[in-house]
């Protein structure tokens, strides 16, 4: 995948948050400790008056006693990024859905808000689990840093826990060797890069998660027979199972690559427009 600037911006974003929250903040307590006393003391002498009131109003003494221009800006800027920062670190941030690879329940234009504190309290940055608070579920779909390049961020579906064995065969999945439940709903026709093609709609039954999920009966079948999820590790899969690069094809996601939970669809745009049926929809 190509790195482009989004893609930088993307990865270096809370590291480039951080420094500007430390950098500001170093400048504001520097003045605060070392100048600030000295330069109103040197305002006040060469402006006697300054305090009294019936000369100067509030607004104009502050405006008086306002620092230079960069630690007035830090000043001002210092608690934003520290704001931001804590926030896109610890409690949530949001994701737009990329390609067609969770249809039929994610849609490409779907912007979700995501829960990073759902798997546990991470260090900002290099995403050390600092408290566990809970591990995914089967079932659970999940944002994670893409392990062949975790400068990418991903969405897919927990399938394999650790330890589990699990098997694909004729587009059928199979959990420590018991199948899960699929049922047909509907075969329909869907839009794909302008144009048509044939699938069927299911509804699977993962461990109680009923969600839908798509077959391309005419694409060949990647399969595979008893692949066994290492500790820590998980296997996912998208929902549009013929039209995915997952676990399948690249391996397991590593505890520590994982970002959050997606919880509700904050803004939908699609071609036709705003989706607005999905704004508000709440995840499971």
């Amino acid at each position: 995948m190509d790195m482009s600037f989004m893609t930088v911006l993307g990865e270096y974003f809370p590291l480039i948050l951080l420094i500007l929250a430390i950098g500001s903040g170093l400048v504001v307590l520097m003045d605060q400790v070392f100048f600030k006393k000295a330069r109103e003391e040197k305002i006040l002498a060469e402006t006697p008056d300054l305090n009294n009131s019936k000369i100067f109003s509030k607004k104009e003494r502050l405006e008086k006693l306002k620092g230079p221009f960069l630690i007035d800006y830090c000043r001002s800027l210092f608690p934003v990024f520290l704001i931001v920062f804590v926030l896109r670190s610890f409690i949530g941030e949001f994701y737009q859905i990329p390609s067609a690879s969770m249809i039929p329940n994610y849609l490409i234009g779907d912007y979700l808000y995501v829960n990073k504190f759902a798997y546990g309290f991470r260090f900002p940055i290099w995403g050390v689990k600092l408290i566990p608070v809970g591990t995914p579920k089967r079932g659970d779909v999940v944002i994670f840093s893409y392990p062949p390049d975790t400068r990418v961020d991903l969405i897919k579906r927990v399938v394999g826990l650790p330890g589990d064995h699990v098997s694909y065969i004729n587009k059928l999945l199979s959990i420590n060797g018991v199948s899960v439940p699929t049922s047909l709903i509907a075969n329909q026709i869907m839009a794909d890069d302008s144009e048509t093609q044939a699938v069927q709609v299911y509804q699977e039954n993962l461990s109680g998660d009923v969600h839908g999920i798509i077959n391309m009966p005419w694409a060949p079948t990647h399969n595979f027979t008893n692949v066994i999820v290492p500790k820590g590790e998980y296997f996912v899969m998208g929902d549009n199972r013929d039209d995915s690069e997952d676990s399948r094809y690249w391996g397991f996601v590593q505890d520590k690559y994982l970002l959050g939970k997606p919880e509700m669809v904050i803004f939908s745009m699609g071609d036709q427009g705003v989706r607005w049926s999905r704004i508000g929809h709440l995840l499971n």
